[in-house]
């Protein structure tokens, strides 16, 4: 009777053990409020500026990823070191802004690191700026980019490029550090104010965060890659009215599983 009490405890041990292992296996996500992450790339600074003053009234943050970092005059660097101040995240685009698939196949994956990340990663340092969220040039990406930018970056985000219904849509954070934006600019070829508000009721209703990006914020759409002021006074009402919550592309890695 005693050796078999004795099996007992221990077998109950062994269970107990596995339970605690396969939870630290699996580490689970965060909960978070729904909200959106308005993100813009390039280095079209004075346009950014405008949109900021333009958008403060609603409380706004959004992740300006920056590329070219070294061709961009001194006024426009201020206004990206006050736009930091104020919570907005500057992150990092590319040191001269090369399609990063097409030149990994040409030149390989340590060149693209040597010419087109670290650079970037060091001036941007040295102008003030820790970059720790990384988009992707033209939004192509590939998992052995991936797999090279992870240890430089926390979150990096791609692009999805299709129009498909709100629930089948990659648009939303999905508890990885690989994200991916819906364009939100006029050219788009999948954009519309009635698409751009099915995503936000999905966001809304199953408690997402939304990823948008664009690039140059305009009054009037004159060429590609312009995205009207009052698309984005769009989306600001809507989480106003809707009390939904501002999003950096930082702000994502807390809310990954911790291991």
């Amino acid at each position: 009777m005693k050796i078999l009490f004795i099996r007992t405890m221990l077998f109950l041990m062994f269970l107990t053990f596995l339970s605690c292992d396969n939870k630290k296996q699996k580490p689970e996500a965060k909960p978070y409020e729904a909200g959106v992450i308005l993100s813009f790339d390039d280095a079209y600074v004075d346009e950014w500026a405008e949109a900021d003053a333009a958008l403060k009234k609603y409380g706004w943050r959004a992740t300006f990823n920056v590329c070219r970092i070294d061709s961009i005059g001194a006024p426009q660097i201020k206004k990206l070191l006050q736009m930091q101040k104020e919570g907005h995240e500057i992150a990092g685009h590319g040191y001269h802004h090369y399609n990063a698939v097409k030149f990994v196949q040409q030149n390989g994956i340590d060149a693209y690191m040597q010419q087109e990340i670290n650079p970037m990663i060091v001036s941007m340092k040295k102008k003030g700026f820790n970059v720790t969220s990384f988009a992707y040039p033209y939004g192509e990406r590939s998992e052995e980019l991936d797999k090279a930018l992870s240890p430089e970056f926390k979150i990096i985000r791609g692009r999805a490029f299709g129009g498909e219904l709100p629930e089948k849509q990659d648009s939303y954070f999905n508890n990885s550090k690989i994200v991916f934006a819906f364009d939100i600019d006029n050219s788009h070829i999948h954009f519309s104010i009635p698409y751009l508000l099915e995503l936000l009721d999905y966001a809304k209703k199953h408690n997402k965060i939304l990823i948008l990006c664009s690039h140059k914020p305009v009054k009037k759409v004159t060429e590609n890659y312009q995205t009207k002021i009052e698309t984005l006074e769009f989306v600001c009402r809507y989480m106003k009215l809707n009390n939904l919550k501002y999003y950096t592309l930082s702000d994502l890695n807390n809310l990954l599983p911790q291991n």
